[in-house]
């Protein structure tokens, strides 16, 4: 937590009560609060972020991470969020991180921070994966104009600057390809950094597997189309 700056995590979960324990016992240790974002579970995701001290929000319906993250970033800005940071609740992002991403708005002043796993020694992005992951960073070139190692990790950081011009209308896995084309909308600053991401057994079955990336792929060029 840095002193005089107001930082909340905003963490989209679906069926989480698995994971999310231990991911909200770690993020707390870096962040002033936390707003998860139930979108529609059918456990005990709820139950247990509550206990772990979180604000607890909840979608009646399953709507997407992109919804999750409107929902979660729009109401951190009401709650007086300087700096937000977009979290995955199923434990693939590490805490560690937390602080990479903040230190360039604050030192920097950076708008955004985005993590990315291409750029660290540590990835072990399955192959199939990074393929087309390394599709949808060059579509989003075509279509932003931004070159990026990685343009579809969820583990970011906004300004309250740019939390408040990012409005996400995206509501499944586009919504990360509509964040990099608002960066350049609004000529937002940005910088990469290097992050781990952890593929575990356990995340490649809540769909991160390499064959559900495809979806990725599928998903931008029907938003870009859809416009």
């Amino acid at each position: 937590m840095m002193k005089n700056y107001k930082i909340i995590a905003v963490i989209p979960a679906y069926n989480e009560e698995k994971s999310i324990s231990s991911v909200l016992r770690d993020v707390k240790k870096q962040v002033d609060e936390i707003i998860l974002v139930d979108d529609g579970s059918g456990d005990k995701t709820s139950e247990m972020a509550e206990k772990e001290g979180a604000c607890v929000l909840k979608h009646l319906i399953n709507r997407g991470q992109g919804a999750s993250l409107r929902t979660g970033t729009e109401y951190a800005l009401k709650r007086g969020a300087e700096i937000i940071i977009h979290f995955d609740a199923d434990g693939q992002h590490q805490i560690e991180d937390i602080p990479k991403l903040i230190k360039p708005i604050l030192k920097d002043g950076m708008d955004v921070v985005l993590g990315s796993r291409f750029l660290s020694p540590k990835s072990n992005t399955p192959w199939l994966r990074k393929i087309v992951l390394k599709m949808g960073i060059f579509f989003n070139y075509l279509i932003s104009g931004i070159k990026l190692n990685d343009a579809h990790n969820g583990l970011r950081a906004l300004s309250k600057k740019a939390a408040k011009l990012i409005d996400i209308r995206q509501d499944r896995m586009s919504h990360n390809s509509e964040i990099v084309q608002k960066i350049a909308q609004y000529n937002l600053s940005y910088q990469e950094v290097p992050v781990t991401i952890f593929y575990s057994s356990y995340s490649r079955n809540k769909g991160q597997s390499s064959l559900n990336a495809f979806k990725i792929v599928w998903e931008l060029l029907w938003a870009r189309i859809s416009r």
